[in-house]
C-alpha cells in the first residue's frame, strides 16, 4: 500500500519526440526522453518535485557548480519485462548512495520519498520510452548540483536535484584491453573516491587518454601510495579470478561501493563460487598470469553489468587472459540480467515494480 503524502507535479510536453527515435539502433546515453524531474533546494528545504518537459537549465555564471565542482550523480536502469511491466533494480541502494555522496560533498541530503516518488512519477510519464528489445533498457541519471551563486570558496546554499533518462541499447563494449596505472591515481585516502562526485570521473579522462594512445581501452587504477594494489577498472569495480576463487578489493575511501559489485558478491556465494574480499597486489596478478592460474578479470557496473577483460598491460608487457567456455563473468551477468528483466526468480528481493 502506497502511503506517501508527497505530491509530484507533472507538466507534460506538448509533443513527443519518440517518433524520431530508432529503438533498434540505440547507442548508449545519447537520446533523451520527453521529460525530466527537477527539484530545487532553497531556504533550507527541498521544494515540491516537478516532472517537466526535457529542456536546458538556466544557471548564473556565478553558480558554484562552475567554480567548485559541487556535484554528484547516480546511474540506474529501468527494464520492461515480456508482459510490459516496468522494473527497477535495487533503487533504494542508489538513493542511499546518493546521500552518502551528498554528505561528503556538503550537499543537503535528499529524503527517500523525494527520490523514489519523483523517479516513479517520471518513469510513469515516460513509460513508452523504456525499450523492449533484447538487452536494452532505459538508463536513468539522477544528479545534484550547486545552483547557488557566489565566488566565495564555500558550499552553495541552493541546489538542484534532476533526473534525466536515455533509452539505451545493449552496452556491447566487447572484451577490453586494460593498462595498469603506476603514475596517476583515481583517488586517495581521506578523499572523495567513494562518492559519485563528478570530479572523480573528470580526473580519469587524461590518464585514460594516454592509455588509449598506447592501444588500451581502459586503465586499471592502483592505490595512491605505492601503486601496489589493484583497485578499480576504469569507472567500474574490478573482479579477478585466480583458479576457482573470485577476488575483489574491499571498499574504502578510494573505492566506490558499487551496487553491481554487491550483487555479484551475493550471487557468487549463492552459486557456490569461492569469494574473497581482500586486497590483491599487482605482483600477485602478474604471477598468476605467468603460472596459468589467472582465469578471468572483469569490470562490474550499471552500464555494462559485466565487462570482461581480455588482456592487461604492465611495465611494457602484455598478459593475455584465457578464453573460457563457462566463465564466471557470463554466468554472473546472466543471473543479474535475468533478475532485472523479470525472467527468473528474485530470491534476494532486488526487483522493484514501478
Amino acid at each position: 500500500m502506497d502511503t506517501t503524502t508527497l505530491k509530484v507535479l507533472v507538466e507534460r510536453a506538448e509533443k513527443s519526440k519518440i517518433g524520431q527515435v530508432d529503438f533498434n539502433n540505440l547507442s548508449f546515453g545519447n537520446v533523451f526522453t520527453d521529460h525530466m524531474l527537477v527539484c530545487d533546494y532553497r531556504n533550507g528545504v527541498w521544494e515540491t518535485p516537478k516532472v517537466m518537459p526535457y529542456q536546458p537549465i538556466s544557471l548564473e555564471p556565478s553558480a558554484k557548480i562552475f567554480h567548485y565542482g559541487q556535484s554528484i550523480f547516480e546511474g540506474m536502469k529501468a527494464y520492461k519485462d515480456a508482459d510490459g511491466a516496468t522494473w527497477l533494480f535495487r533503487p533504494l541502494e542508489n538513493q542511499k548512495r546518493l546521500n552518502i555522496s551528498a554528505h561528503r560533498m556538503a550537499i543537503p541530503e535528499l529524503p527517500e520519498e523525494y527520490f523514489m516518488e519523483g523517479l516513479k512519477a517520471l518513469l510513469r510519464t515516460d513509460e513508452q520510452w523504456i525499450p523492449t528489445s533484447e538487452g536494452s533498457s532505459l538508463y536513468i541519471r539522477p544528479f545534484m548540483l550547486a545552483s547557488g551563486t557566489g565566488f566565495h570558496a564555500s558550499p552553495a546554499n541552493e541546489f538542484k536535484f534532476i533526473i534525466a533518462c536515455a533509452p539505451s541499447g545493449s552496452y556491447f563494449s566487447g572484451k577490453v584491453k586494460v593498462l595498469i596505472e603506476e603514475k596517476y591515481s583515481r583517488s586517495a585516502n581521506g578523499g572523495v573516491g567513494y562518492a559519485k562526485a563528478g570530479g572523480n570521473y573528470a580526473g580519469q579522462f587524461y590518464p585514460t587518454q594516454l592509455a588509449n594512445e598506447k592501444g588500451y581501452q581502459q586503465v586499471i587504477w592502483t592505490d595512491d601510495n605505492n601503486h601496489e594494489y589493484i583497485e578499480e577498472a576504469g569507472a567500474m569495480n574490478i573482479f579477478i579470478r585466480i583458479n576457482d576463487t573470485l577476488i575483489t578489493g574491499p571498499t574504502s575511501d578510494r573505492i566506490l561501493d558499487g551496487i553491481t559489485r554487491k550483487s555479484i558478491l551475493e550471487i557468487a556465494k549463492d552459486e557456490g563460487i569461492p569469494v574473497e574480499v581482500r586486497k590483491i597486489t599487482v605482483s600477485e596478478v602478474v604471477e598468476a598470469s605467468k603460472n596459468g592460474t589467472l582465469k578471468e578479470m572483469f569490470g562490474a557496473g550499471t552500464a555494462a553489468v559485466v565487462s570482461p577483460i581480455s588482456s592487461f598491460g604492465y611495465r611494457d608487457a602484455d598478459y593475455d587472459l584465457p578464453e573460457l567456455e563457462n566463465s564466471y563473468a557470463s554466468r554472473l551477468k546472466k543471473r543479474i540480467t535475468d533478475i532485472q528483466y523479470n525472467k527468473a526468480e528474485d530470491k534476494f528481493g532486488w526487483r522493484y515494480k514501478v
